[in-house]
């Protein structure tokens, strides 16, 4: 097994003028799973094919292990990758497919059927193995290309949205399966993907890429706790973070009816900054409902009820803010406007139409700044 490491890669392509990939530094260590996260054309699935060897470096340098891999050919990388699609040859049987690298390698028959037998037992493939991919499902069909790449024993595993084609309740399946295999192999595993739930649920860090740079990198719990920038912010989490822009007048933040007050190290940093507006977030389940007005409150007329179950989601318009739906100057978390998401416990719905208080609890308020996106001191 193997690190692997970028060092100011960049991948530009021709007759481009911006990078797709802009500078990144990245360190994945030996046996963890990393999820690239982030909206389609971040740069995530560039960010994995100049890693497998696909897309050209035109700057700094990828490294497995302690070997410079920048201008090695995909081949003579020692890396196994699993496609959207399932790219396997129809005419060949499952055994065939998961074993056909290892006959182009020149392995033997018998490692081969060993190697193909014991990734078949982990993939729950072994009764299939006769059967032709046209008589499979999508599911068992991914779970070939995975064996695929099992066999090889390679030193890092690079998944490119395994699980798009598969319905939503086998995805949710199939994401365990991945995640508990990877953990039982010990490989090095870099997978990307546009759904931040599978991010959170699948990966030991997550590496949040927009517009080819990398925002931020951490666990889970980091980036959904303490966000380093509004987009983060809005992109991790669902429902997503409410993020407004509110006004500054004194030492409150002020949008419509709101008054929320920010703390002297906010009040310091915006003044450094010379700005008079701020953005500010907190998530649904860091919103609790009032029986009556209070300081820092948020009066609200409810205009959806969501009841799903174990939890239900309250849809609310801000009173007295525009209905806008405006975005920051230089970064791209959109501001919801005067819309405001709250998830309480079920059976206690108000009706729509009515009106409700509710206030963000200690420690649910986050703070950005509204020119640069970036987190503000609390």
């Amino acid at each position: 097994m193997a690190s692997v490491r970028f060092e100011q890669a960049t991948r530009i392509y021709p007759g481009a003028s911006t990078a797709s990939v802009d500078h990144i530094s990245l360190e994945i260590h030996d046996g963890e799973f990393l999820v690239l996260v982030g909206p389609s054309g971040c740069g995530k699935s560039t960010t994995l094919r100049m890693l497998a060897g696909l897309e050209e470096v035109n700057e700094g340098r990828i490294f497995i292990g302690d070997r410079d891999v920048s201008n090695v050919a995909p081949k003579d990388r020692d890396i196994a990758m699993v496609f959207q699609n399932y790219a396997l040859y129809p005419h060949m049987s499952v055994r065939e497919n998961m074993g056909f690298a290892l006959k182009m390698d020149g392995r033997s028959k018998e490692e081969i059927n060993q190697r193909v037998e014991e990734a078949a037992r982990m993939l729950d493939l072994s009764e299939l193995l006769d059967r032709k991919p046209k008589a499979l499902s999508g599911g068992q069909r991914q779970r070939v290309a995975m064996g695929r790449a099992i066999v090889r024993e390679p030193q890092v595993f690079l998944m490119d949205e395994p699980l798009s084609n598969l319905d939503a309740k086998l995805r949710v399946q199939t994401r365990t399966q991945i995640a508990s295999l990877q953990k039982k192999l010990g490989v090095t595993t870099v997978y990307v993907t546009h759904d931040q739930t599978e991010a959170l649920t699948m990966g030991d860090r997550i590496a949040v890429l927009e517009s080819g740079v990398l925002q931020q990198v951490g666990t889970p719990r980091e980036l959904y706790e303490l966000p380093a920038n509004a987009f983060v912010a809005g992109f991790i989490g669902s429902p997503a973070m409410n993020l407004h822009t509110f006004q500054v007048e004194g030492d409150q933040a002020v949008l419509g009816q709101a008054r929320l007050q920010l703390s002297p190290a906010t009040l310091h940093a915006l003044e450094e900054e010379g700005s008079n507006a701020i953005t500010l977030g907190f998530r649904p389940e860091a919103l609790e409902l009032l029986s009556a007005p209070a300081p820092g409150h948020l009066p609200l007329e409810i205009t959806l009820v969501e009841e799903l179950g174990s939890d239900t989601y309250l849809y609310g318009a801000l009173q007295g803010a525009a209905g806008r739906h405006a975005e920051p100057s230089n970064n791209e978390a959109a501001d919801l406007g005067n819309q405001v998401v709250i998830r309480t416990t079920p059976g206690t719905s108000p009706a729509v139409g009515s009106t409700v208080f509710a206030r963000v609890v200690p420690g649910g308020l986050h703070c950005f700044s509204t020119s640069s996106g970036a987190r503000l001191p609390q």
